[in-house]
C-alpha cells in the first residue's frame, strides 16, 4: 500500500533557498507559480499584469524568505505576499474605488450557489466585470476567506465599507449571472 503525503514538507527546500541557492529558488518558483498566478489573476483582469504581479511577489518571497519562521503553511505565507502585491498594484494604478458605505444593500441576500451551466472561466469573466473595489473585497472575502476586519485593514477602509462593497459585489454578480442565464437560454 502506497501512502500519499497530504502535507508537503518544504523545510529542506526552504533552507536551501534561505542560503541563496538559485536551484532551490527555481524549484520553489516551479512548485508555486501556477497556483500564485491564479491568485494574482483573481485580483487583476489581465494575464500579463497578473504575471507581473506574481513575479514581483516572488521577488519579495525570495528577498524576505529569511522572515518565514516555519510556523503555519509556507504556501499560505506565499499566498499572502501575492495578495498584498496584487492589492498594492491596484492601489498604484488607482483602480481601487469604494462606493459610499452608508447604504448596505441586502436586497438579494447572499448568493451561495452559481448555476451549474457556468464554467470556471465564465465565472472568472463575471468576477472580472466587477469594479476593482468590489472585486477586491469579493475575492478577499469569498475566495480567500478573510474577515471584514482583516479586509478593512488590508485595504485601509472601514469594516462598513468592506461589508457594503461585498453586498454590492454580490448584487452585481447576481445581476450578471441572471443576464448570462437569460442570454444563454435565448430569452434575450
Amino acid at each position: 500500500m502506497k501512502l500519499i503525503s497530504l502535507h508537503k514538507n518544504y523545510d529542506k527546500l526552504i533552507a536551501r533557498t534561505k542560503k541563496g541557492n538559485r536551484k532551490a529558488q527555481h524549484e520553489l518558483y516551479q512548485l508555486f507559480a501556477p497556483k500564485m498566478m491564479s491568485v494574482c489573476r483573481q485580483y487583476v483582469k489581465s494575464n500579463d499584469l497578473a504575471e507581473e504581479v506574481m513575479l514581483s511577489g516572488f521577488l519579495k518571497v525570495f528577498t524576505h524568505i529569511a522572515s518565514y519562521e516555519g510556523s503555519g503553511s509556507f504556501e499560505g505565507w506565499i499566498r499572502r505576499i501575492m495578495v498584498n502585491q496584487a492589492i498594492s498594484e491596484l492601489r498604484k494604478q488607482k483602480k481601487l474605488f469604494f462606493q459610499d458605505e452608508s447604504v448596505i444593500e441586502n436586497s438579494i441576500g447572499h448568493a451561495t450557489e452559481f448555476p451549474t451551466t457556468l464554467e470556471v472561466a465564465d465565472i472568472q469573466k463575471l468576477i472580472d466585470a466587477l469594479p476593482d473595489g468590489y472585486k477586491a473585497v469579493f475575492v478577499l472575502y469569498a475566495v480567500e476567506g478573510y474577515k471584514h476586519s482583516e479586509i478593512a485593514e488590508l485595504l485601509q477602509v472601514s469594516e462598513g465599507t468592506s461589508k457594503s462593497q461585498l453586498s454590492k459585489a454580490r448584487k452585481m454578480l447576481q445581476q450578471l449571472i441572471n443576464k448570462q442565464n437569460h442570454t444563454s437560454y435565448g430569452t434575450q
